[in-house]
């Protein structure tokens, strides 16, 4: 039986998180802790591509898989997540914004009232030289489904076709920006040549899921260490899976009283 496979969804590692941000961001501490949790527990990290290949049969997964992923690439994620990753033996994937590499996040301009800064290709070229890998997650981050036809096809295409450019070498996976995604917008990407995309989903990633919708784990920068662990099982936070228990046995108990009226 293949293992379900957690998905981590990441977007910046920063000393200094910005309250308006701080549900995506965690310090380095934080982050160094999951890291090490991780790899004391025999984690394995893979890529988008091995994750394909394993679905495809053409290869097997570790025995514990996880997959590790940062959407936007900010850059004090490269600064601060490269070197702890490297640190522990894992790698990751690096969603990029391929218009706006070397420049400021300009979207959460209106969403958050911010701008953080972005790698620029040199550092995105020095990850890929270390063994992680940087995909594609849209031109200039719009939500895809508020787009035309050809606006999101120019979004998919062009962001695919630049990071090959400045990479040199092949581009096959995406992140769907703001997970904003449909049929339409699904189709366009296999139009587009992506192989495997990644949504905001929550949930593990086992054998069924869609290639071009997989689930994945968000962490948030509110998160214990227990937390994190439940979401790696679970995708969800100690606190939710107490929840949802806990109102399954409500339910329980309302059947069982109406039942014995």
């Amino acid at each position: 039986m293949r293992p379900a496979v957690p998905i981590l969804m990441y977007h910046q590692v920063t000393p200094t998180p910005l309250p308006v941000f701080r549900k995506y961001t965690l310090t380095p501490r934080q982050f160094a802790a999951q890291m090490r949790w991780l790899a004391a527990r025999g984690y394995r990290s893979i890529l988008p591509g091995d994750l394909l290949a394993a679905r495809e049969g053409r290869t097997a997964l570790p025995r514990r898989p996880v997959m590790i992923t940062f959407d936007d690439g900010f850059r004090d994620s490269a600064v601060h997540a490269g070197p702890l990753l490297r640190a522990h033996g894992l790698t990751a994937v690096f969603y990029l914004v391929a218009g706006l590499v070397g420049s400021t996040s300009a979207w959460l301009r209106a969403e958050r009232g911010v701008e953080l800064p972005l790698f620029d290709w040199n550092a995105a070229r020095a990850l890929e030289r270390q063994g992680f890998a940087c995909e594609a997650h849209s031109l200039t981050h719009p939500r895809l489904t508020a787009l035309d036809e050809d606006g999101c096809r120019r979004e998919l295409a062009e962001s695919r076709r630049i990071l090959e450019r400045e990479l040199g070498r092949e581009v096959r996976h995406l992140a769907y920006p703001f997970g904003a995604y449909d049929e339409g917008v699904r189709r366009i990407a296999v139009e587009a040549g992506y192989r495997t995309a990644c949504s905001v989903r929550p949930g593990l990633s086992g054998a069924a899921d869609d290639p071009l919708a997989l689930h994945r784990v968000p962490v948030s920068g509110h998160d214990s260490l227990v937390d994190f662990v439940c979401r790696l099982r679970t995708a969800r936070t100690l606190a939710e899976s107490l929840g949802r228990a806990g109102a399954r046995l409500r339910r329980l108990a309302g059947l069982s009283a109406r039942e014995h009226r």
